[in-house]
């Protein structure tokens, strides 16, 4: 069997008003081209896009819905002087990216009718998300007919939680009738951190303890135990955990129930608490994103100085604390956009790990700006090291993977019969 079979490989990442698409040739693992069609369903619907050895552009399409995004993609990945396929039957397999798979999904599965009822189930759990990751998937089915779709869960690698982990002290109804516990994020860029991390030590993943931080505009850190997740700072939903972009990360619940007694009602709260706190709500200026925060602290702005102080004492916290759940550590990996990219964002939460043997550098952090690199001292017994993640790789990956295994059981099968 020739893994050529599944050479070509699509990323899609739809969103509720955008679709993000990617494509991959996986004989070595390159990306051939990337795009995003955004304000889908607008008059304004924007086309930005570039080949792997050109800078981005961008135009204006119309974009109805997803389908008529897909279309405007599709039409530029063939394109004659701009495309990167010669036809779109060159399209092997496609990989999506699904956020909730909920209990159901422990891993990547072939999209079938009953996984797409199972990621519709999970739509509760993840209501901004699974339908819009539906109706990409829809799509791809429309334009890519016979073509294999696979599901890959941004939930599937926290699964490995064990139950004491992921339970809530909350009545067990809550749990049995709702489904009420906690799932975790971001398992795709842990996992491709974990597996990157331990070809960085030269150590196999089953032998490694970690502790990924995926910070970016959404953030959430992960204790890995033998390549599997021990704990994680998201919960039922993307909103615990550390300080982000917008979102408040860990509160007293009962914050909710003290400002529904002021007057106001739930949907200004669950709005303030996703999108206007972390960052945006302290930082004085009124943004969330860390590189104004960064900006304004240097400029001497009290509140910007506390929210970056606020944001590596919460990440600190955590890591502490999973650092004595594993055990001890074989290293710390920064990832995401502020990982990778910020160098004051590192520090005020490195600069507070000396007790768990993890130094920083002053010189290497401030010299690594979105490349693999170790950020902490040389006799630090816990290492930082920063890797960019590569989520849509990881998605591209357990695609051809799962595929290619299951054209081997197949064959096994056959010979069988």
């Amino acid at each position: 069997m020739s893994h050529k079979k599944y050479d070509k490989v699509l990323v899609i990442n739809s969103g509720s008003s955008s679709l993000k698409f990617m494509i991959f040739s996986m004989l070595d693992e390159t990306m051939l081209a990337k795009g995003l069609v955004e304000r889908i369903g607008t008059p304004d619907a924007n086309l930005i896009y570039s080949r792997a050895d050109e800078k981005k552009s961008e135009q204006l399409v119309a974009a109805e819905n997803h389908g008529k995004a897909l279309a405007v993609a599709c039409k530029l990945l063939v394109d004659r002087e701009r495309g990167v396929l010669k036809s779109l039957r060159q399209v092997q397999a496609i990989g999506h990216r699904v956020v909730h798979g909920g209990e159901e999904f422990k891993s990547a599965v072939v999209i079938t009718e009953d996984v797409k009822a199972g990621i519709k189930k999970c739509s509760d759990l993840a209501p901004l998300h699974n339908p819009a990751n539906l109706d990409g998937i829809i799509a791809c089915e429309t334009v890519f007919p016979g073509v294999p779709n696979v599901a890959v869960f941004d939930t599937a690698f926290h699964q490995s939680m064990p139950k004491h982990a992921y339970m809530y002290a909350v009545p067990m109804k809550y749990y049995e009738d709702y489904g009420i516990r906690k799932y975790g994020f971001h398992g795709t860029s842990h996992k491709f951190v974990t597996h990157a991390a331990a070809k960085y030590l030269n150590k196999p993943v089953e032998e490694l303890s970690l502790i990924t931080c995926h910070m970016g505009n959404g953030g959430s850190i992960a204790a890995i135990k033998k390549g599997k997740v021990l704990d994680t700072t998201m919960g039922l939903t993307p909103l615990p955990g550390l300080i982000m972009g917008t979102r408040c990360g860990d509160i007293d619940p009962a914050l909710i129930f003290f400002l529904a007694s002021k007057g106001l009602d739930l949907t200004m709260i669950e709005n303030d608490l996703n999108k206007e706190s972390g960052l945006k709500g302290v930082n004085g200026i009124g943004s969330g994103d860390m590189r104004d925060t960064v900006h304004a602290s240097e400029q001497g702005k009290a509140a910007a100085i506390n929210a970056i102080e606020m944001f590596g004492h919460r990440a600190a916290l955590y890591i502490g604390g999973y650092y004595t759940l594993l055990g001890g550590a074989d290293a710390i990996i920064f990832t995401g956009g502020i990982g990778e990219n910020s160098s004051p964002a590192r520090r005020s939460v490195i600069s507070r790990l000396a007790a768990i043997g993890c130094k920083l550098d002053e010189e290497k952090n401030k010299a690594c700006f979105g490349t693999r690199a170790l950020v902490s001292r040389d006799d630090s017994s816990t290492p930082a090291i920063v890797i960019p993640t590569n989520e849509e790789l990881m998605i591209a990956s357990e695609t051809y993977q799962l595929l290619i295994n299951r054209e081997s059981v197949n064959k096994e099968q056959k010979a069988e019969d």
